[in-house]
C-alpha cells in the first residue's frame, strides 16, 4: 500500500520471539496454566455442616470456589472466591482473609471487601442458607 511503510525482517522476527515471552505472563495467572477459572456455583450446592463455620469465622470451599462466613450473632455470607483481579481461584484462607495465589490480593472474607492490591473490586456475593444443619450457597438457595 502506498504512503504505509513495510515491515523489515528484522521486525518481524523480533516481534515472533517475543510473543511467546508475553503468553508466559498470561499463563501464570490462571490455574491449569490459563486466565480463566474454574466458576461459582450455577445453582445451590450442599457445602455441609453448618456447624463448621465458627461464629466470627469463615470456611473455605475450595472445591466450589466459595467462601461462607458467619457473624457474632449467627447470620451467614458467602462469596465467590475467584478473585476479580485476574480471575484466579482463590485457595488460601487466614482467618477471615482470603489470599489469592496469583498475585497476593486479599479479600475479608465477612465482606468480600479488598483489603490488599492489586485487586479493586470486591468479591461478588452469593445466596446462601441454613438448612437442617446443613449450608446451602449459590443462586436459588
Amino acid at each position: 500500500m502506498p504512503g504505509r511503510p513495510s515491515a523489515s525482517r528484522r521486525t518481524i522476527i523480533r516481534g515472533a520471539a517475543l510473543t511467546p515471552v508475553a503468553g508466559l505472563g498470561l499463563a501464570a495467572c490462571g490455574p491449569d496454566g490459563g486466565a480463566s477459572a474454574p466458576a461459582t456455583p450455577t445453582a445451590p450446592v450442599d457445602l455441609g455442616a453448618e456447624s463448621e463455620i465458627p461464629k466470627g469465622g469463615a470456611k473455605l470451599y475450595r472445591d466450589h470456589n466459595v467462601v461462607v462466613s458467619r457473624d457474632a450473632g449467627g447470620a451467614l455470607k458467602a462469596f465467590s472466591t475467584i478473585c476479580t483481579h485476574a480471575g484466579c481461584a482463590i485457595n488460601k484462607l487466614q482467618g477471615t482473609t482470603l489470599i489469592c495465589p496469583c498475585h497476593g490480593s486479599r479479600f475479608d472474607a465477612t465482606t468480600g471487601k479488598v483489603v490488599q492490591s492489586p485487586a479493586t473490586e470486591p468479591l461478588a456475593a452469593l445466596p446462601v442458607r441454613a438448612d437442617a444443619g446443613k449450608v446451602i450457597a449459590g443462586p436459588g438457595a
